[in-house]
């Protein structure tokens, strides 16, 4: 279970860099047709809106790190996984959240995400 770990890990982690925040085939092979977000605002977004608004985002020089990834199997093929990550930009304070996501095996035999909800933390 701790190589299915390490992959939605490096999945999670792929989702943060920009050359694949600003490629839709990245992301259609990463996200779910059926993926919905709650977003920090409260706002639900569906599949289409998270694609065109990840690909609509200037390249800041934000970067993004995770900690304290942790996994847990629902069933064979959907995983839940938490973590915390921090967004820094050039100027202010990083912003910390405390993030979900789900994660289906799907078909193809891919695991894409299908849920993800971030919380603001302190």
């Amino acid at each position: 279970m701790s190589d299915l770990s390490e992959h939605l890990q490096s999945l999670e982690q792929r989702l943060f860099e920009p050359e694949v925040r600003n490629s839709r085939p990245a992301l259609e092979s990463l996200l779910s047709p059926d993926f919905r977000e709650i977003g920090a605002s409260g706002g639900l977004y569906l599949y289409e809106e998270i694609i065109v608004a990840l690909l609509a985002e200037p390249p800041d020089g934000t970067t993004r790190t995770l900690t304290d990834f942790e996994m847990q199997l629902l069933s064979p093929d959907l995983a839940l996984v938490t973590y915390r990550a921090a967004r820094s930009t050039t100027s202010g304070p990083p912003i910390r959240s405390l993030r979900s996501s789900i994660w289906h095996h799907d078909a193809r035999g891919q695991w894409r995400m299908v849920f993800h909800q971030g919380t603001l933390t302190a």
